[in-house]
């Protein structure tokens, strides 16, 4: 006589219960993108004091992960260090804003996990890093682009049937990021 093994419903989450819990990492990780942006100040990043964002840069050289990735750091970045420290501090402010609000989640979370991954290449040896977080952060990007989690609690949620209703160019691009 065959027994019957019933599933566990009391366990499962529903599909809406699944997609807040993601608009919460969403939120999360906007607030850390935002919160990151704060410690890069101008107007030289800490290449005086050797501190800051330009030390966490010189780790691409001083602790090499890839070394394409260390030349470019040593010949390109470095030299032309402001304008890379005003470009990092827009990007992740960016990052943190556009994640926070769910606005062309898509695109931002690809965003951020190509800026995560750059982060990786430079301080990936550096000591006493913890080398697993890098590579969450950037899993967690791709959780976000996966899920499209902008459309629970974000404004993306809000603006696609607008944006669907629109025959534009400009509404499929939106449509896409989001």
């Amino acid at each position: 006589m065959a027994t019957r093994i019933e599933e566990p419903t009391s366990l499962s989450l529903s599909i809406t219960t699944s997609r807040w819990f993601v608009a919460g990492v969403r939120i999360v990780m906007g607030i850390l993108w935002m919160t990151n942006a704060g410690w890069k100040t101008p107007p030289d990043f800490g290449r005086e004091a050797g501190r800051g964002l330009f030390r966490f840069t010189s780790f691409a050289v001083e602790h090499e992960v890839f070394p394409p990735f260390a030349f470019i750091v040593r010949e390109i970045v470095l030299p032309n260090f402001t304008l890379f420290g005003w470009s990092v501090l827009i990007v992740e402010a960016a990052l943190g804003s556009f994640l926070l609000l769910g606005l062309g989640t898509r695109l931002w979370a690809l965003i951020g996990a190509a800026q995560a991954t750059v982060i990786t290449l430079s301080t990936l040896n550096a000591p006493g890093e913890w080398n697993w977080g890098y590579y969450m952060f950037i899993a967690i990007h791709l959780l976000l682009f996966a899920s499209a989690a902008g459309r629970v609690a974000g404004l993306d949620g809000l603006l696609r049937p607008a944006w669907a209703r629109r025959n534009s160019w400009s509404s499929r691009v939106l449509l896409r990021c989001s």
